[in-house]
């Protein structure tokens, strides 16, 4: 096997242990394992959420500095690493976590069709990613159905769909804040939809398992960011009355 073949065999084993002691569920083996993931990432995902709101909070800076050295393309980079760096923050930590995943959606993924051998050919193949552990071979095979979907097969009925692009925007939403400036202002719009669709549209083709990873995912980022900036983005920016502007005008 080729090194990656050992990462997608790693995940096929967990998965077949967590569903022997989940009831012989894989649905509930593909929650838990996501559940685990998440931990494990949770110090990049943290930074992340922190890097993210320390990047919101230094937009007015950012903005007044791009005005004040609209001409000077060099010295604007120097003065935008210079904020970043007194604002403890490094922008590349903001896309960490989401690259840390990715190989780890892909092995899901791959695990998924194999254990639960969506084609004759996937379930022909899993022996060659078995570890020889007695759990395992008496565990299999697993039951593909959980809820009102089959994990090796996308979500005829579209709700997984919904639910992960919901979940997604949901927290895209938390960390999109308004932006003095009209161009990053439409841009931020822009992935505010474009990320959760995209996924929502992966997710009509791929196997229900994956997204029901993603579902998770993305209902425990929620929570987390919850947890360090509140709704966020999610809650409107508050105006303030008619009353109070004259009141604060005349005085």
């Amino acid at each position: 096997m080729n090194p990656w073949d050992y990462v997608i065999q790693a995940v096929v084993n967990v998965l077949i242990v967590l569903a022997n002691y989940l009831f012989h569920n894989p649905g509930l083996a593909i929650i838990l394992l996501t559940i685990i993931v998440n931990a494990i990432i949770l110090p990049l995902t943290m930074k992340q959420v922190r890097s993210t709101k320390a990047m919101q909070d230094v937009q007015p800076k950012l903005l007044e500095l791009q005005k004040k050295y609209a001409k000077d393309k060099q010295k604007l980079a120097q003065e935008q690493m210079q904020l970043y760096r007194q604002a403890g923050m490094n922008p590349v930590g903001c896309l960490l976590p989401m690259l840390v995943q990715m190989p780890v959606w892909i092995a899901v993924y791959q695990a998924i069709i194999r254990v639960l051998g969506t084609t004759p050919e996937d379930f022909l193949g899993l022996s060659k990613f078995l570890y020889s552990w007695p759990v395992v071979y008496s565990s299999l095979p697993l039951e593909s159905k959980f809820l009102w979907f089959n994990l090796g097969l996308p979500d005829s009925t579209f709700i997984l769909p919904i639910l992960v692009g919901a979940t997604m925007w949901i927290q895209q939403k938390m960390v999109t804040m308004p932006s003095p400036d009209p161009r990053q202002q439409q841009q931020s719009q822009m992935m505010l939809w474009m990320m959760p669709l995209i996924f929502a549209y992966f997710t009509i083709s791929f196997a229900s398992g994956l997204a029901l990873y993603w579902v998770v995912s993305s209902i425990i980022r929620i929570g987390i960011q919850y947890f360090v900036t509140g709704w966020g983005g999610l809650i409107p920016s508050k105006t303030p009355a008619k009353g109070q502007a004259v009141v604060k005008k005349k005085e």
